[in-house]
């Protein structure tokens, strides 16, 4: 029995030796992808009992880090101040409700400037997309979220889309909302606890 354990010895270097090649193998495949802020979009949907209002954010700054196929870490910073509204046609009504949102019945945008994606990772998903895991933070507050986004890799080039779906109560913004005020006092004035954002990042290595 002695002799046969030590002939396996050499087999089980060679096998954890090849382990750690095909591990380093794999990190090197993985680059560092910086957001091209000017490209990437970012549209947010609020919906109300009523119907609902939609426009855009500014991405300020952001990096990954990818195999083309996967994201493994990253963070996507947000400039709360520069949101805009695209459903209303008249500018004082848009002016109105871009400055509401930005009050501290929505996002406090004086207060907090910026809002944080910080990604942890990502596993296969449904239909070629992947599940993305990380950390949202809103108004000073970090809460882990997960979300659907699809990757499509050209060169040096690489361009992921999805949409985060958010919960506002869990972020202090409680502004007519059905967790915490009587719906039936609300009535038509109330605004669904659930807003979107649809997200298109370009980025490049």
């Amino acid at each position: 029995m002695k002799k046969k354990a030590v002939s396996f010895a050499p087999l089980l270097c060679a096998l954890l030796v090849s382990v750690q090649v095909l591990r380093a193998g794999n990190d090197s495949l993985e680059d560092k992808y910086t957001v091209d802020t000017q490209k990437s979009t970012v549209k947010w949907t609020g919906k109300s009992i009523k119907g609902g209002h939609f426009g855009n954010i500014r991405i300020s700054d952001g990096s990954f880090v990818s195999d083309g196929k996967s994201i493994t870490s990253g963070n996507v910073t947000i400039d709360m101040n520069s949101i805009t509204v695209l459903d209303l046609q008249e500018a004082s009504r848009q002016d109105r409700l871009t400055n509401h949102l930005k009050s501290d019945d929505f996002f406090s945008s004086e207060k907090f400037p910026e809002a944080k994606l910080s990604i942890t990772g990502s596993k296969p998903g449904k239909s070629g997309q992947i599940d993305v895991t990380g950390n949202l933070t809103i108004k000073g507050i970090t809460k882990p979220i997960t979300f659907p986004a699809t990757i499509k890799n050209q060169g040096d080039n690489l361009e992921a889309e999805g949409t985060i779906t958010v919960d506002r109560i869990l972020y202090d913004i409680k502004y007519r909302s059905k967790s915490v005020l009587d719906p039936s006092a609300l009535a038509d004035r109330l605004i669904y606890d659930e807003f979107t954002l649809d997200f298109k990042v370009v980025a490049s290595k």
